[in-house]
């Protein structure tokens, strides 16, 4: 029964060492553009009856996504909705550290965000005409569980998206 034991705690040993040198040696490129080579990607698109620069005041608006996309949890920006500028939030149960790389009012934002054994870019862009905005977003995800995971991480983003899509336009359209 000891060996067992041993054997048991050697394996837990070993796969949560793999896991943390997984952790501490991935590295991801901050960009404004997806990767088109990671393991999953998705472009979804949605169009409001709303301005391309209310859209995007909604969207720029971080700390209350809350109240009208319940999926996006405890969302923090920390300082102004600017380039280079952090925020923190949850979502499917992971906590995502997400850094601003574009801001521009009224037509495009996008974010890198990490979070365990997972990075991601977001690309949103607002495309006004006659009164009315087509919302396009692309994101690409790696990292070593999406890997993994990697049909559940496309089946959970493709969905989540298409949440968060409607849930902006439904605010949007208010």
């Amino acid at each position: 029964m000891k060996k067992l034991i041993y054997f048991v705690l050697t394996l837990v040993g070993i796969f949560v060492t793999i896991i943390a040198y997984l952790e501490l040696n991935s590295s991801y490129v901050v960009s404004p553009f997806i990767n088109k080579h990671a393991p999953v990607i998705t472009h979804q698109e949605i169009t409001i009856n709303a301005s391309a620069q209310e859209v995007y005041e909604v969207m720029s608006d971080i700390n209350h996504w809350t109240a009208w996309h319940p999926e996006a949890q405890a969302p923090r920006l920390t300082g102004p909705f600017e380039k280079g500028n952090s925020f923190d939030w949850k979502s499917g149960g992971l906590t995502i550290h997400s850094t601003l790389h574009t801001a521009i009012p009224g037509q495009k934002i996008g974010w890198s965000g990490k979070a365990f054994g997972a990075f991601a870019i977001h690309n949103w862009s607002f495309i006004e005409h006659n009164g009315q905005t087509t919302v396009k977003v692309d994101e690409s995800m790696e990292g070593w569980m999406v890997t993994l995971l990697r049909n559940k991480f496309q089946k959970g983003l493709e969905r989540s998206l298409q949440v968060w899509l409607k849930d902006l336009k439904v605010k949007a359209e208010e």
